[in-house]
Order: C-alpha cells, then structure tokens, then sequence
C-alpha cells in the first residue's frame, strides 16, 4: 500500500531525505500504535528529549533498552512469578511489551533509570563539531591566505 501523497517531485531537488521520505511512508503503513504500556515523548530543549513510560510491576532486569543507529527499542518481558495465592483480580499488567523510537541523526541514551515504576529514558543530540556550520574562508587570486603568510615570512 502507498501513501496518499506523492514525494517523486521532492526527490527531483532534495539530496539525502531518502531516510525521512521512507519514515513517512512506513509511518502511513503500520498498523495503529501500541497503546501498552502508555509513553510521554517530551522536549526538555533544542537538543534534550525525555521518554517517560509506565510500566508498574517491572524491574530493570526485566526491561531491555537497546539503540542500534537510528531506532531505539525499548522490551519488557515479566518473569514467571511463583504465585503463592489466588489473585481474586490482577489488574496490574504483567504482559510483555516492545515499543520502538526512531532517532534523528547523532541522538543518544543519555540516561535510563527506573523509579517509582516509571522508566526514563533521556536522550540528547550530539553533533559531531566536523558536522557544524562553519564560516569558509574566501581568497582571492587563488593563492591560500597561509600560504601568503609562509612567503612574508
């Protein structure tokens, strides 16, 4: 199935959006969202992030958080407890979960900790200095300012 919308006549003037163009589209063809357990996605400033989940009942050797290039993957799966008695309800969820981010370029776990059974996770955009807008420098008459430099001398 295609999207509804036509990127052909962005691919004839963008140069490496192809990964943006394919999340779109992918995104148009998942299913809907899981809703367990339940996320906050929040933006703590220009290059902070914050993913806050609630996941009661687990520990942390129950929750796998793993980041491979530009998704994060985020597993839980509950030990087999031995039940000493009979639940007459058992409404705290203990099904396994898998939950999956896509990162922008140079975002990493910071940090993950878990307390009060909300797991955290935050992340931060490193931009590598090589990769930062730098000034260039102009010359003139085809000669490197060093180099004028190294023949004064």
């Amino acid at each position: 199935m295609r999207s509804a919308l036509d990127f052909s006549p962005l691919y004839r003037s963008t140069v490496g959006f192809d990964r943006l163009f394919d999340l779109i589209d992918q995104s148009a063809r998942m299913e809907a969202a899981p809703s367990w357990p339940p996320y906050n996605l929040e933006k703590l400033g220009d290059d902070h992030y914050r993913i806050t989940m609630a996941v009661a009942g687990f520990s942390p050797d129950d929750i796998e958080i793993t980041q491979e290039e530009h998704s994060l993957l985020v597993a839980g799966r509950k030990h087999p407890e031995q039940e000493n008695g009979r639940f007459l309800h058992r409404g705290i969820a203990t099904r396994a979960f898998k939950q999956t981010f896509n990162l922008a370029d140079h975002v990493k776990v910071q940090e993950a900790r878990l307390e009060n059974g909300l797991l955290t996770v935050d992340l931060v955009r490193e931009v590598p200095e090589e990769m930062k807008p730098r000034r260039i420098e102009i010359t003139t008459g085809g000669v490197p300012k060093t180099a004028k430099h190294d023949k004064a001398a």
